[in-house]
């Protein structure tokens, strides 16, 4: 298995022709009107065709989204996280140069939810280059951020308006991976705080590695832990991170090998454990591949990893005694270059943001038996990256 493609690969600006506004208002009043319709966002990656994040209207009775157009114009935001009180949305902005510094940003909105837009509070630098992700904590005051191309984490204050502070934590790592030409050097990919909203974990793909950190949520201060970190196999690439709903386990994505470690959480010490490694790909497969998301449901039963390239979601079982996984089966993502996914708030739908087919994916799923649909609605939108229902 190779994993020759980059990330700056991924990051080439679209030349294909828009998606079509002017329409948003009628169908955004239309939509209202629908039982159990939901507003949803989608950051995209940006470039001739695509300027920042889009408004959709979600109908969970047939698995349908309506286009509402662009809901603010925002420089690459390919990562976008909602507030707890659902009045706010942050996005990463994945630049590598912001107001003269080789930075990246993030970016606060205060949400109109009639109106299927977004309002720009203000944009602070990302203490380094190429955001990817950012999350927000329990109590809507911190948000935490990494980036990929500088290889560092940063946390920020939000106040009671949403705006977010200057930089109050960040960390500058050192060192790189086995995997030449991905892990020529760190790479944070992912910041997650933990359930119990005491602690922040930052996937570093280029150092195999999850660093731990103490999380003071009245000054968004983070401290590192002791453990400091959680250590992969070398050549993973741990890229994502999810947490069961009991806050027990922790499930983390590897990019560069396409697997899953599932690790035990101790919320007293801080400290993740592993207890099974878990192959995504068959083993006759011999293109290439590259894991990008994994989603829980619920219940705590289902867990869902997409990968790039075999362009499948992978749909496991969750033992409810040990929380290890076993694989049930492998569909189509429904296009090409699965970048990020979700489930709906019904959790009937899993919505998939294929980047290198443009366009989000809709697959009805069994709830009872987990099970996904072999083929399902298309939607288009140029290199959709992240999806976020408000």
């Amino acid at each position: 298995m190779t994993h020759s493609i980059s990330r700056r690969t991924f990051m080439k600006a679209a030349a294909v022709s828009s998606l079509a506004a002017n329409t948003w208002w009628a169908e955004a009043k239309t939509a209202t009107n629908a039982q159990d319709s939901r507003l949803m966002f989608a950051g995209t990656q940006t470039g001739v065709s695509s300027k920042g994040i889009y408004a959709f209207r979600w109908d969970p009775s047939n698995g349908e989204l309506k286009e509402l157009g662009l809901a603010v114009e925002s420089d690459n935001p390919t990562f976008i996280a909602l507030s707890p009180d659902g009045k706010h949305l942050y996005a990463a902005n994945e630049i590598d140069q912001y107001e003269g510094t080789k930075s990246g940003s993030v970016s606060g909105f205060t949400i109109d939810r009639a109106g299927a837009k977004l309002t720009h509070i203000n944009t602070v630098s990302s203490a380094g280059a190429g955001p990817c992700h950012v999350s927000v904590d329990q109590t809507g005051r911190a948000l935490f951020c990494a980036d990929y191309s500088g290889g560092s984490a940063a946390s920020f204050h939000i106040d009671q308006t949403g705006k977010l502070s200057e930089p109050v934590s960040q960390f500058h790592y050192e060192g790189h991976g086995p995997v030449a030409d991905r892990q020529e050097a760190t790479h944070a990919h992912r910041a997650t705080v933990t359930p119990d909203n005491h602690y922040v974990l930052i996937n570093d793909l280029g150092l195999d590695c999850i660093h731990i950190y103490h999380l003071d949520p009245a000054t968004a201060k983070l401290t590192p832990n002791d453990p400091q970190e959680w250590s992969a196999k070398p050549g993973s690439g741990p890229r994502a991170l999810r947490f069961h709903p009991n806050g027990k386990w922790a499930y983390c994505l590897n990019e560069l090998t396409s697997t899953i470690d599932v690790l035990a959480w101790d919320g007293r010490t801080g400290k993740l454990t592993s207890l099974q490694h878990v192959e995504l790909m068959p083993k006759d497969y011999r293109g290439e591949s590259a894991a990008s998301e994994i989603v829980i449901d619920s219940s705590g039963h289902f867990a869902y990893a997409a990968v790039r390239f075999w362009d499948r979601v992978v749909t496991l079982s969750i033992d409810p005694s040990s929380g290890k996984l076993a694989q049930i089966g492998a569909t189509s993502c429904g296009g090409k270059v699965p970048r990020h996914m979700t489930l709906d708030p019904t959790e009937r739908w899993l919505l998939v943001a294929n980047q290198a087919s443009d366009n989000i994916a809709v697959i009805q799923r069994d709830s009872k038996t987990g099970k996904l649909a072999e083929t399902g609605n298309s939607f288009p939108l140029i290199k959709p990256q992240c999806l976020v229902f408000v």
